[in-house]
């Protein structure tokens, strides 16, 4: 263990008082660097070499003054000397360096001042050394006191992920695969954080035994970790009395880590050079979050995806427990900081809290919280004992500890890493707090362990795993699966859990969760969830069927929610999605919260609401559902045709031409054909439109005909028997819907860039495919209301989505659209008029697109102000001259849906009465 903070105070004071007179580098440089590391109770020649021969960028070689790899590199100067020289002497060794060499820390001295320089954070401590005893605090990794200064993304992190990643690989080639595998690494894991964080003492022990107890072929090194391992499983008093002296430095771990007997693995000097390459890496700056990017370097691909494993940065878990809870503890702890009593208190509340995330992982949510929690309690400790002197007994003034913390996970390796890297923070936290009070302080033996099941979190019954009456928190980040990807027996899940709802099948996976969540708080109203979840549940029809339930059954109510944002991952092949943070619980008077971001994902705006909609919106609990007509008096709207033909009834234009030259005859079956991307993009293909087609008309067309069987035979190899019974009718499209009359098209998928969906009339020639929805002979007072951002607003809100883009929807959108209850006569004639004015400008520009007539960045002016004219327009038929905010705008629109559907509700009451 390190030696106290207080013996290395008296120390470094003799230390100064014995060197105070030394002036030559080349007489006494030696003596005086091994003098100064006992200080910190560590022997030099452990950890570090003299004259450490590197060849430098200049290709000369160089001799360092001592190097200790990948921690520090020292140059020490007559007294006098130049310290900066001195310091870019040290870094000019940096090339010469392997990467695994290359030092976190420089210090540079000509025996009377001190310069001493983190690369990791940048700061500096400059001294003399009659101030040493003062300024012992920054080498305190020396010893073994170190903490560390989190980062999103810290290289270190995903350099150790990738390692063992390697390592893993190797042993599985070998046969040494599946439980025994999983284990093996969450020891090695172990064992490489406490080399570097004072668990295991003198530092460098677990390198050291590797290194030279082993042969460099690798033939005996799994024998030799099997006897560590026992070592490390037996208490001191039990261990035998020959046990070799290398062995017996290590200390008894419990836990039950290492109580499970392994087969010896069989290593070679290649995989024995890859866990020596793990050990050149400084564990302590590991972060324990990042020990789920570790699982998933190891996992492949297929795994990852039907796992749904998306493994996250701490700036994103922050981004979920700060409003769920951590928030509301610091501003209790910032009122309460003068009173000793209420401070007491407070910690005695922390203790209460516990914790559930039931889709953990590798327990990311579970250690950042732990992680945050102990950081409160650090806090609450240095107010209340910031004068006293004394040593403390830190096992009794700590309270808060792993077991306050559950989780439930389905696959067993990251179930066992959960557990390990939950057990890894308490001692960097336990460090951090002995540093403070100057004493090493580890919970060694581990006596005290998070319980994390490992299971199917949808079949287990949460309150096996913790009561529920003892729960403060569920939080996590549920599997991300699509119901389009769920397999048969997430399908099944499903099936279990979403019984009472009846359209569960459209739901995404992690609609489970907030199921089983708001079941088990049901009658506990004081335990508050938060998930983070695809943004599909929000939107679209997956919004009107899940919040409808959640709302209708359990009454809950949605306390804080980030609206959409990009969640990335920190590991190698990194997940990108978008995704919604939502917290809710049992209906309360605090004030609720929205963050929203801009387009590029910066930091949050924060707005305080009344209540959050399920479209996370400042507005009423009110869900849009499917409707099959629109709720207005309006034309109805009306899907595309669907081809379903396998690309045969399809053609570019080449194709076309290569058609015709070949059969001219055809030319009467070829129509201009678009899809909703050739709609925006401004492309015409074509297709063979066989309405009308007499057979013997098509008899003398070869080509076509070989088109049609074609058709024919796509159709009979589907999967789906509809598509199979269409086999019969390979001249036509799967499903008609052609207008006789020119009509006004809208294409299903939009890019949210734009500020207006792409709209436009078509000619009844064209034949539109189901990617596009229309109106027949819509009127221009129609085509006005649709493209103008009253409308836009409504479909931001209401629609599905693909990724981020808009998909819009006839029955969600369309259908249940509010239209302005009774414009006068001259406000339909304004927006017809400004509606017309918008189509006159487009004409102006017959060579752009309408992706290039409505992309942010080349939108022309005079467009972009006929549109803002029209959306003046809309608004007076609204009886409104103007919003303030998109938000505000959605409100209203909200407020005048559930106007227009409270009398269709009443109606569908009384009649369910009856």
């Amino acid at each position: 263990m390190p030696i106290s903070w207080n013996e290395i105070r008296d120390r470094a004071v003799q230390f100064s008082r014995e060197w105070e007179d030394v002036a030559s580098e080349d007489a006494e440089a030696k003596s005086f660097l091994d003098a100064f590391f006992n200080v910190f109770g560590i022997s030099r020649r452990r950890i570090a070499s003299f004259e450490y021969k590197v060849e430098k960028g200049d290709g000369k070689a160089g001799y360092v003054d001592l190097l200790w790899k990948g921690k520090l590199i020292v140059e020490a100067k007559s007294k006098g000397k130049s310290l900066d020289l001195a310091f870019k002497q040290a870094t000019d060794y940096f090339p010469g360096l392997k990467e695994s060499e290359l030092p976190r820390y420089v210090l540079v001295c000509d025996f009377e001042n001190f310069r001493l320089k983190d690369l990791d954070t940048e700061e500096t401590a400059e001294f003399k050394l009659k101030d040493f005893p003062a300024n012992i605090k920054h080498f305190g990794f020396i010893a073994g006191y170190e903490t560390h200064t989190y980062k999103e993304q810290d290289p270190v992190n995903i350099q150790a992920a990738e390692r063992m990643g390697k390592l893993h690989d190797e042993l599985r080639d070998i046969g040494f695969a599946g439980h025994e595998l999983e284990v093996f690494l969450v020891r090695l894991l172990f064992c490489l954080f406490a080399e570097d964080t004072g668990i295991f003492m003198p530092t460098g022990i677990f390198e050291e035994y590797i290194r030279t107890r082993t042969n460099e072929d690798g033939s005996d090194l799994a024998s030799k970790l099997n006897e560590l391992f026992d070592v490390l499983n037996t208490p001191e008093p039990k261990r035998f009395k020959t046990l070799d002296e290398d062995l017996a430095r290590f200390g008894y771990i419990n836990g039950k880590l290492f109580s499970e007997r392994l087969r010896t693995a069989s290593f070679t000097s290649k995989m024995r050079q890859h866990l020596l390459d793990c050990c050149e890496l400084n564990w302590s700056t590991i972060s324990p979050a990042i020990f789920g990017a570790l699982f998933q370097s190891i996992m492949d691909k297929t795994a990852r995806r039907n796992l749904g494993a998306h493994y996250t940065s701490e700036k994103n878990i922050l981004k979920l427990i700060k409003p769920l809870f951590l928030d509301a503890l610091w501003e209790e702890f910032d009122k309460i900081r003068r009173s000793p009593q209420k401070l007491r208190d407070f910690q005695k509340k922390l203790r209460s809290l516990t914790f559930l995330d039931p889709a953990c992982g590798c327990g990311n949510f579970l250690v950042i919280a732990y992680r945050e929690l102990r950081l409160l309690e650090f806090e609450v400790l240095s107010l209340l004992h910031k004068e006293e002197q004394m040593i403390l007994d830190l096992r009794e003034l700590l309270l808060v500890n792993v077991d306050q913390f559950f989780g439930i996970e389905l696959e067993e390796f990251p179930a066992q890493i959960a557990q390990v890297a939950l057990w890894l923070v308490d001692h960097q936290m336990n460090t951090m707090v002995g540093a403070r009070f100057g004493q090493h302080f580890a919970r060694i033996p581990l006596t005290t362990s998070p319980t994390i099941v490992n299971g199917n979190a949808l079949r287990i019954d949460w309150q096996s795993v913790v009561p529920k009456e003892k729960l403060s928190f569920i939080l996590g980040n549920p599997p991300f699966i699509g119901q389009t990807w769920q397999t048969e027996e997430q399908k099944s899940d499903q099936h279990l859990v979403m019984a009472a709802i009846d359209a569960r099948g459209a739901l995404d996976y992690v609609c489970n969760w907030y199921v089983k969540a708001c079941e088990y708080i049901r009658d506990q109203p004081g335990i508050r969830v938060a998930f983070v979840s695809t943004n599909s549940i929000t939107q679209g029809e997956q919004a009107g069927i899940l919040w409808l339930h959640l709302f209708a059954k359990y009454k809950i109510k949605i306390q804080f929610a980030h609206r959409t944002f990009p969640w990335m991952s920190e590991a190698r092949g990194q997940a990108r999605v978008h995704v919604v943070i939502i917290g809710f619980s049992a209906p309360s008077r605090s004030t609720k919260y929205l963050f929203d971001y801009d387009l590029d994902a910066s930091a949050p705006s924060v707005l305080a609401v009344s209540n959050i909609s399920p479209y996370l919106i400042e507005g009423p609990d009110s869900v849009v559902q499917v409707r099959s007509l629109p709720l207005c008096a309006v034309p109805k709207m009306l899907w595309g045709n669907k081809p379903t033909d396998g690309g045969h009834l399809i053609m570019d234009e080449a194709e076309r031409d290569q058609l015709l030259m070949a059969e001219p005859k055809a030319v009467k079956f070829v129509r201009p054909f678009m899809s909703g991307g050739d709609f925006i993009d401004g492309v015409t293909r074509y297709c063979l439109w066989l309405v009308d087609a007499a057979p013997e008309e098509l008899r003398k067309l070869p080509e076509v005909m070989k088109r049609i069987d074609d058709v024919r035979r796509f159709r009979l190899a589907s999967k789906a028997a509809t598509t199979r019974a269409y086999s019969k009718y390979p001249t036509l499209f799967r499903q008609i819907a052609q207008p006789d009359s020119d009509y006004l098209a809208i294409p299903e998928v939009s890019s949210e860039r734009r500020q207006y969906i792409p709209i436009a009339y078509l000619s009844k020639d064209v034949i539109c495919s189901n990617k596009i929805q229309f109106i027949p002979d819509a009127t221009t007072f129609q085509f006005g209301v649709l493209t103008s951002i009253m409308h836009m607003a409504w479909t931001r809100q209401v629609a599905g989505r693909l990724e981020s883009r808009i998909s819009y929807s006839n029955s969600l959108v369309y259908n249940n659209f509010p239209w302005p209850e009774s414009p006068t006569a001259k406000q339909k004639i304004a927006v017809m008029q400004a509606a017309q004015n918008v189509l006159v400008t487009r004409a102006k520009y017959p060579g752009s697109s309408l992706a290039d007539l409505y992309d942010p960045l080349t939108m022309p002016a005079d467009l972009l102000k006929a549109h803002q004219k029209l959306d003046k327009a809309v608004d007076a038929a609204y009886g409104k001259r103007s919003f303030s905010t998109e938000a505000e705008r959605v409100a209203y629109l909200f407020e005048l849906y559930q106007k227009l559907t409270e009398p269709l509700m009443a109606g569908e009451g009384k009649k369910k009465g009856k």
